[in-house]
Order: C-alpha cells, then structure tokens, then sequence
C-alpha cells in the first residue's frame, strides 16, 4: 500500500522567522514565559517573538497582544499553553489569522477521558478546515540547532550548550521527560543533537512525517522514542523508503508498560512481537534502553559501519580481554583468530602479553599503540575493533584520536571504553570530543548496532553496498 503524506511542509515547525506563544504571561510560574526567555535570552533566536495574554503585555521581551487577530504583522508559527478548555478557540483564531503551523503543549485532551477528546476532536475539525499542521497536543515543543529555535517550555540557561556544538542526530520524542533526559546527556557527549521534536499525542503530525522530513535535512542518525504507534503501515513504509538509520525505543513491552503508556499520552495498544518483526522487516532497529538513544547513534556517526561480524579487541588489561570475550558472544559477534601476519608482526613489538584475540599490552609507549591499531585495521580477517583502554597516562587520549582517523582511513569502525570512572570519562569525552562509551557492554552493543545498520541499509533502495563492498 502507498501511504500518501499531506503536502504541507514541516519546515515551519523547526526554521520560523515568526512565533506567537500564545498563553505567556508574567504571571508567576507561566510556562509560556519561559519559551519567551529561552528564545530571546538564552538562544537568540534570530526571528520575531509575540506574547499573547489576556493583559496584552509583554512578556520576556516579546510585544505582547490580547489576541492573534491583532497581531499586525504575518505569523509562521504558534505555540499554544493555555488550559485545554480554551485550546480550540485558539486553534480556530490561528486558522482565521492564516497561521498555518501550530504547536500545542497544553495537555487534557484524548489522554485524559471523554472531555479531553472531545477537545481533541474540535482541534481536529480546525486543522481540516484551515489547512493547518498540528504538532502534539500534549508535546514539549521543537528545538533546532542550526536555526537556533526551541520552544520547550520550562527550559533553562544551560541549554545554550547543546546549541555551541550541533550534531548529526534528530530524535523524534513522544515523551517530554525523556526529551530532557537526552538533551542534558548530549551536554557531556561527542555531540549535541540536530534537531530534536516531542510529539505528544500526535493528533496530526506523526513519527512517520517526521521520518521523511528527517530523510530530506542535515540529519545523519533517526532516534525514536515511541509510547505507542497509531498507524503501523504507514510508519513501516516510511521506514522502508528511507536509508538513513532509523533507531527506536518503545516502551509499552509488558502489558502493565503498555498501560502505563496509553495513560501518559494517548494511543491504542500494540503487540510488542508484532512490532518486533514490523521493524526487522523495515530495517528498524531497536533500541533496549533510553540511555542506548543518546548513547549509540555516535558509533553511527563517528565510525564507518561494520561491514561484518568479526572483532579483535585491543586492551592493556587481561581481565577485560576475558569480559570482552564474553560480550561478543552474547551479542553475536565473533573474535576471529588474527591472521599469521598479524601475529608475526605483533610478536616482534615489545610489551605484547598475547598475540592472539583478545591482544594483551601492558605499559606501553605511544607507538605501541599505534602500530597496534595498524596491525589490526589492516588485517583481512578483521572487520572493527574493540579497543579498552585505560587512560593510565595522558597520552592515551592522543592516541585515541589517531585511532578514530585511522578508522575512517581504513573504513572500519572501533567501539572504545576506558576502563575508568564514569566521571573521567565523561570529562574527557566532552573536552576532547572522543566516541567514548561508558561501559564495556555499551561499546559492544554499539558494534552490534552498527553491524545491523549495515545489513539492514543493503536491502533498502539506496544500499550501502553500492559504494562499499562487503569483506571478504
């Protein structure tokens, strides 16, 4: 089945030179009033913002109105928190006022009883007779780094540090709480994100849209949060037709997660299996945890992906050679024994404890380093590397930059862990921008997901394998 999308652009939603928050105030903990600073004090955002309240003043800033039909100048986006009761009016004034784009944050619509949806019905009845786009009800808002726009309400100052270093990865969130969770992880991570946007209860706009809009821009790597799914055809053929990896973690597995999840934003249930193998189908891959949404897309954008299963792991401890042997098996990766070059070449350097898979150092110059990584990249019978280090001197750090150039010379990826506090290696991997991961089971899944990315990209229309060929 052909799944046809409406043909208005999503870009409004991420790039306005205009916005309208209607329901911002100066009253005491106003939300609208904390989009309105975020955008003209924490982001500079570079477009016009008004305040619409019932006092008509203004807010943070922002020339404030009594209503949008006295708005003087055009409008391409309004971001609607006000009480749910008085939500559809606002729609309605929109339309009328020919804004076309509309965000709305307010909650009490479908997900909270009859009321609530029949609310949700007057919205829809005004976005079908205006034309308009809807994002939410029941969502957080959009951000976008490069146009420098966010509209989360409640956001804080520290948010500007996402904004100073723009990434590859937009997600597509149907939970607010998890938004922030993500956004405050991207501070200490390699990257910030692209583009981030909470869909809510999606009574328009859905992960689908954004799927495609997401194909089409900067971005490099699809994260999905999702609480349930409304129309799994059209969101699997959207998936189909797209190359870039698409990541998702869905609650909502058991039957006390699925409801759970049906009373924090509207849905119908789902079959956990049936959308298991919906995914395997799509060239969807999924996700175990929130954490894995921040942490795994870097080893997509950072490294070459991994043409196949075979992994020699590099580490200057024993016992994490053992830990990582045993990893590799569960995630169904292979240690190969390296070929006798490698192993020749290896035994002639100095303070190599093991020649074989896992290799073994231990205190070892820079160099060694180097022309270890060498030795492994260049191997045939290697497709990555593990490597697990720790960061005993602070020449480690040097090296591992080296490794990551050597990785895209050599079109191989590497997962690497130190084996150090989580606290270190979060300083260093914001400091240095190095693809650290924070377990030696997170790096392993990270080659894992890489490896199902590039199976799942060769069998879509646009496959990895017509630029690069699959090892031998």
């Amino acid at each position: 089945m052909n799944v046809t999308l409406k043909e208005s652009s999503l870009e409004k939603f991420f790039n306005p030179s205009s916005v309208v928050i209607i329901g911002a105030s100066n009253a005491p903990f106003n939300l609208g009033a904390t989009i309105c600073k975020c955008l003209k004090e924490y982001i500079s955002y570079r477009g016009t913002v008004y305040a619409i309240n019932r006092a008509g003043e203004a807010v943070c800033g922002c020339d404030g109105f009594t209503s949008v039909h006295d708005l003087t100048e055009p409008v391409e986006l309004a971001v609607i928190i006000t009480p749910a009761r008085v939500v559809p009016q606002f729609v309605r004034d929109c339309g009328a006022k020919g804004i076309q784009h509309i965000v709305i944050e307010s909650s009490g619509f479908s997900e909270q009883g009859d009321e609530g949806k029949r609310l949700q019905s007057e919205i829809d009845e005004a976005a079908r007779q205006y034309g308009m786009r809807i994002l939410g009800p029941n969502c957080l808002g959009v951000l976008d780094i490069q146009s420098r726009f966010c509209c989360f309400y409640g956001a804080y100052p520290e948010i500007v540090e996402v904004f100073d270093k723009p990434g590859g990865v937009s997600y597509i969130i149907q939970s607010g709480g998890v938004g922030v969770l993500l956004l405050e992880s991207l501070m200490t991570d390699v990257q910030g994100p692209h583009k981030m946007v909470s869909i809510g209860n999606k009574s328009d706009v859905d992960e689908a849209d954004l799927i495609e809009y997401f194909n089409r821009d900067g971005t490099q790597v699809i994260a999905i949060y999702l609480e349930h799914v409304g129309n799994g055809e059209k969101l699997m053929s959207m998936a189909r037709r797209v190359s870039k990896p698409i990541l998702v973690f869905k609650s909502g597995r058991t039957a006390e997660g699925t409801a759970a999840a049906l009373s924090h934003t509207a849905g119908m249930a789902s079959n956990d299996a049936v959308f298991e193998s919906a995914c395997r189908q799509a060239g969807i891959i999924r996700l175990r945890s929130v954490g894995e949404l921040h942490s795994m897309p870097k080893m997509l954008t950072e490294m070459p992906l991994l043409r196949g299963n075979r992994i020699a792991v590099f580490t200057n401890s024993g016992a994490f050679g053992s830990i990582s042997a045993d990893l590799m098996v569960e995630a169904g990766l292979a240690l190969p024994r390296l070929g006798a070059a490698s192993r020749e070449l290896l035994a002639k350097i100095g303070g190599v404890f093991n020649i074989n898979n896992p290799v073994d150092i231990g205190p070892a110059p820079p160099q060694t380093y180097l022309d270890i990584f060498e030795i492994l990249l260049s191997d045939k019978e290697i497709d990555g590397l593990l490597l697990m280090s720790s960061i005993w001197r602070e020449f480690i750090i040097d090296v591992m930059k080296e490794l990551v150039e050597m990785c895209k010379r050599y079109d191989k990826p590497a997962a690497i862990y130190t084996p150090n506090s989580v606290a270190r290696i979060l300083s260093v991997r914001k400091e240095f921008g190095l693809p650290l991961f924070d377990t030696a089971e997170e790096a392993v899944r990270a080659l894992a997901v890489s490896h199902e990315q590039f199976r799942y990209h060769r069998k879509k229309e646009n496959p990895y394998a017509r630029n690069h060929q699959e090892s031998a």
